[in-house]
């Protein structure tokens, strides 16, 4: 690498720093030589929801830690024992480390590989207890187990040519399209998520490409939910004065849908504006049909210092469990396997089948602009924030 490696670091809570970081080395979390990797330089990397959990202090990250989740890059250096991968091979980086050799990898769960974290089944980039690794929001970054974690897009000018759609299947359109599945989501299908915001679109989005005949997206966000509307789904505005049940009934006629969505997680607020980290979970099992499912790819976690409650601190919810138990409910939970999915949605993306950076409204901006990002993002507005630490990206 001929300049130094920058990225974004956490530092305490509400505040992320753009700092020289270490060069991207073929080591391990522990400091061991590894073989098995690729460095890349970064093409794009996203800000996610997940990352604004971190900065606003609402988990046990350390400061100092490196954020980056959703990868893409340009290989420029492998390791001896990768066999499938050249250098300047333009590829997609799933935000699951996963090994590829366990039993959870070789059933298809690398959310939950065994091998890559000391503390519990799942690895990720620059993500609390997921196992260490270095994030990618920077100018370099190494991934391990690089033959099976890489997708190598077919043809360089065409990746960069849609390089705003593709960077989005490193997380968010798999995990909408994960959540969807989950759900039960099919040719006809109404579905209700919570949360407008980039996975909550992104699960919009992932409806429409598989034939949902309906899809209403609710949220407290006015600006959100415009944005939604002008995208082509119906929405829901989460105020007091109107019952969400009442405004589902006016779109479809009943009261209930056929598949839900959990986009939002663990730091949902009630009406009030206050903390209610079990309010959407309560509120869908209440909107899904008897035998319906719940796909929940909304952040939950063990724990939580900034929550309001005991219970919560530890992850503990007030959940109307017997509703949804009444109700023959499924509740399918965790972190997206992006591999399942990647490759397919690649394909969709490439051959014109959906336009995932207009959903989510992809912006670009240069690496040391990240900060201001995240402070934009944090407020709420309706943009993915795409960063671009080499200024490669086309403009739009």
């Amino acid at each position: 690498m001929s300049d130094q490696n920058r990225g974004v670091v956490y530092t305490k809570p509400g505040t992320v720093e753009v700092r020289d970081i270490a060069e991207a080395k073929f080591e391990d979390p522990k400091g061991r030589k590894i073989l098995h990797g690729a460095i890349l330089k970064v093409i794009s990397t996203n800000i996610c929801g997940s990352d604004q959990h971190m900065v606003r202090g609402r988990t046990t990250a350390p400061a100092g830690m490196v954020l980056g989740h959703e990868i893409t890059g340009e290989v420029i250096e492998i390791g001896s024992d990768v066999e499938m991968l050249s250098v300047g091979d333009i590829v997609s980086v799933p935000f699951n480390v996963a090994c590829g050799r366990c039993r959870n990898c070789k059933g298809g769960h690398t959310d939950v590989c065994e091998t890559v974290n000391d503390s519990r089944d799942g690895g990720a980039y620059g993500y609390v207890d997921l196992g260490g690794w270095i994030g990618g929001q920077s100018r370099y970054v190494m991934v391990p187990y690089a033959d099976f974690n890489l997708l190598k897009f077919p043809d360089r000018d065409q990746a960069m040519n849609k390089i705003r759609d593709l960077t989005m299947i490193t997380d968010i359109f798999p995990t909408g399209y994960h959540a969807c599945i989950e759900a039960g989501v099919t040719t006809g299908s109404t579905v209700f998520v919570s949360g407008a915001g980039p996975v909550g679109l992104a699960s919009c989005e992932a409806a429409r490409l598989l034939g949902a005949a309906v899809v209403i997206v609710s949220d407290m966000n006015k600006e959100r939910l415009a944005h939604a509307k002008n995208m082509g789904f119906e929405t829901v505005y989460l105020s007091e004065s109107t019952p969400v049940v009442d405004q589902v009934e006016a779109i479809l006629g009943v009261r209930e849908v056929d598949c839900a969505v959990d986009a939002v997680g663990f730091e949902a607020k009630g009406g009030d504006g206050k903390d209610a980290p079990a309010i959407v979970l309560n509120q869908l099992m209440d909107l899904t049909r008897s035998a319906g499912s719940i796909g929940i790819p909304g952040l939950y976690v063990t724990g939580d210092p900034g929550a309001h409650d005991e219970a919560a601190k530890t992850g503990g919810l007030l959940l109307r469990f017997g509703t949804g138990w009444a109700k023959s409910h499924s509740f399918r939970t965790g972190q997206t396997p992006v591999m399942r999915y990647n490759r397919e949605l690649m394909m969709a993306i490439l051959h014109e089948r959906c336009r995932i950076a207009d959903v989510v409204n992809a912006t670009v901006v240069p690496l040391e602009d990240a900060a201001a990002a995240y402070a934009e993002f944090d407020a709420g507005v309706p943009k993915k924030f795409v960063i671009d630490p080499h200024g490669m990206i086309p403009a739009a």
